[in-house]
């Protein structure tokens, strides 16, 4: 546990200052440390947690369009009665599924461009990799959280029913397993087993690193390979799901 290891190793220090103030006392030493130690903090130097937190945010933002927003999609339609008229179309229902997840993957995007341009600019915060790089992985990103959203759609009756259960399996994992409010190496180790099943964790490490380091590519690579799993097992399973029949 991270917490309690630096609870302990600042006890530690502690005690060993203050046994090493002691011990000079009595020796009549001056009390100066040998080795000056000044700690400098990587990649965000000013310690400003605006520029760890704002990041992180363009996260949960994009969950709440891409996911909450897609998974009124198909219960809509079923509450509203005219399921049996896009069945009865002569359209495929891979057409159908572009035809309702373009408008939301084009609002996600414009809510992406609107959240950097708003945290580069309104907050300072800066960005050290490449904007195209970023585009690039943030379209992934939502590309998962509109299958994430439509397979939760596919499965509920109703659109009460669907945005609870987006809040519940999207948003709030979103916003508290994915790591830009509380540190993953802080959680008990079942919890930090569990944010790997949250695609929020893989895409805030990437914009947490494409903002403040760079173009890290072992990071990157990395969290966006998981994130093309996720999104051909989500959207696997949701292509099952809305076989073109009336239930």
């Amino acid at each position: 546990d991270a917490n309690n290891a630096r609870i302990m190793e600042g006890y530690l220090q502690g005690v060993w200052q203050n046994w090493l103030q002691l011990e000079a006392e009595r020796q009549g030493k001056p009390l100066l440390l040998p080795v000056s130690v000044q700690a400098r903090i990587w990649f965000n130097p000013a310690v400003r947690s605006r520029d760890f937190l704002v990041p992180g945010l363009i996260a949960v933002i994009m969950t709440l369009i891409g996911a909450l927003l897609t998974a009124l999609v198909i219960a809509r339609e079923r509450e509203r009665g005219t399921m049996e008229a896009l069945m009865a179309s002569p359209v495929t229902m891979a057409e159908i599924l572009l035809g309702k997840l373009i408008p939301y993957f084009v609002l996600g995007m414009g809510g992406m461009a609107l959240s950097v341009a708003m945290a580069v600019w309104l907050f300072a915060v800066p960005l050290v990799g490449s904007l195209w790089l970023l585009v690039l992985c943030s379209a992934l990103f939502l590309l998962v959280a509109l299958a994430m959203g439509l397979l939760i759609s596919t499965l509920a009756n109703s659109q009460f029913v669907a945005a609870l259960v987006a809040v519940i399996v999207t948003f709030l994992p979103a916003f508290i397993l994915s790591g830009f409010i509380f540190d993953i190496d802080s959680m008990p180790t079942v919890v930090q087993f569990l944010t790997h099943l949250v695609a929020a964790r893989y895409y805030v490490a990437i914009l947490q690193t494409v903002f403040l380091a760079g173009n890290v590519w072992p990071v990157i690579l990395g969290n966006s390979a998981a994130l093309m799993v996720m999104w051909a097992i989500f959207m696997g399973i949701a292509w099952r799901k809305s076989h073109k029949r009336l239930d």
